[in-house]
């Protein structure tokens, strides 16, 4: 299990350095996500992906969970009044349920897709001042080693905060 953590750097000499030493400490690149204002060329670095910068997963979740409800209400409605000579079976209701959280992920991922993410608001500001934030994914046994070592070969970064769980996607 990973925890997210978050960092905020000055500038891009910093991040790179930061990525750097990172890598030494064996901290894999793909674990790393760089952010910055619209339009930095960050390099080399790992940049954060659609689904670290929208709601795509947030949305897509949500939306699941309220699409396989109206699923299974719609597969209950169903069984208790069939339409015309249609026999439903219990099976229908596991069809549209399921046909509704599919549906549901869907429509919410294109929405959330969409949306800046709400986790990384509190970091607007930061990043239209030049500053780039540092999302990095550490084992739960690595979190106090890696921010000590932040801490201490980078005392320009800023440490943000820590996200209890990093999603399975992405």
């Amino acid at each position: 299990m990973r925890r997210r953590l978050y960092f905020v750097l000055p500038d891009f000499d910093s991040a790179r350095k930061t990525a750097n030493d990172l890598l030494l400490a064996r901290i894999e690149d793909r674990h790393m996500h760089f952010l910055g204002r619209r339009g930095t060329d960050l390099g080399e670095l790992h940049e954060a992906g659609v689904a670290h910068k929208s709601d795509l997963v947030h949305g897509g979740e949500l939306c699941a969970a309220v699409g396989g409800g109206l699923g299974l209400l719609a597969g209950v409605l169903l069984l208790l009044s069939p339409p015309g000579d249609f026999q439903p079976r219990l099976a229908v209701i596991l069809a549209t349920t399921l046909g509704g959280v599919l549906l549901g992920f869907w429509i919410g991922s294109l929405i959330g897709a969409s949306i800046p993410n709400s986790r990384l608001a509190q970091f607007a500001g930061d990043m239209e001042r030049g500053a780039i934030l540092l999302m990095v994914d550490v084992p739960r046994q690595r979190i106090e080693e890696i921010r000590e070592l932040v801490a201490r070969r980078h005392p320009e970064a800023v440490a943000r905060g820590m996200e209890p769980t990093v999603p399975a996607f992405p």
